[in-house]
């Protein structure tokens, strides 16, 4: 193996840690708040600061091979996606925070009923569903995996554009509960943001595969 072989394969590496992190976030804000649990959210909170401190090595050791390796064509292109997975990455750590933050503003639990009429959970679901698929594209160089999530992506959206409709029909029903339902719009605003992340990852790891630029080939 070259040094920048050894290199390339480490900052694989680090990349998988990172995605394995973020997702773990994702989870544990997801259990935090399906079961009103505060100290988990807490958690979520604190290891934040980890998803940040993993995403600046990323960076500085991407830029260390840009500059001490020189790395060409593919290997260049591979250098290229990584540093724009990381701030994907980082950006869907931010959402878990986010969401981990909402649990530790309520007051009670959210309403089963409110969960299940704006079909959240199972927009949960898939957008954890849709981040381990690109991480499996990722690990396994496949761009038919990594092609699959901008359709999976659509069932995100499509919850997403009847969120208003939905949260307003539970009000009429239930108009003392105006907070949760807020909470809840926000949590599915976030949720179709980490369908978009992942979106951008899927067009990363397709780029450097293929060296085929696909960002002006969808319409955003």
């Amino acid at each position: 193996m070259t040094q920048l072989e050894t290199e390339l394969h480490l900052l694989k590496n680090e990349v998988i840690n990172m995605w394995n992190l973020v997702r773990s976030q994702l989870e544990k804000a997801k259990s935090a708040m399906l079961n009103f649990d505060k100290d988990l959210a807490r958690e979520v909170v604190l290891k934040e600061r980890r998803v940040n401190g993993a995403e600046l090595k990323i960076d500085r050791d991407c830029e260390n091979i840009f500059a001490l390796l020189t790395p060409v064509a593919v290997d260049l292109r591979f250098v290229l996606a990584v540093l724009k997975i990381n701030s994907n990455l980082e950006r869907i750590g931010d959402i878990a925070e986010g969401i981990a933050k909402y649990v530790l503003s309520i007051e009670e639990p959210f309403n089963k009923e409110l969960l299940e009429s704006t079909y959240v959970t199972k927009m949960y679901d898939e957008a954890i569903n849709i981040l381990e698929d690109t991480l499996s594209a990722f690990e396994n160089e496949d761009t038919i995996l990594a092609r699959s999530v901008f359709k999976k992506d659509e069932f995100l959206d499509d919850i997403n554009l009847r969120a208003n409709e939905l949260v307003e029909d539970y009000l009429k029903a239930n108009p003392k509960e105006i907070n949760q339902a807020l909470y809840i719009l926000s949590v599915i605003r976030k949720l179709e943001r980490v369908g978009d992340q992942s979106k951008n990852i899927s067009e990363e790891i397709i780029f450097y595969l293929e060296a085929k630029v696909l960002k002006h080939k969808h319409s955003h």
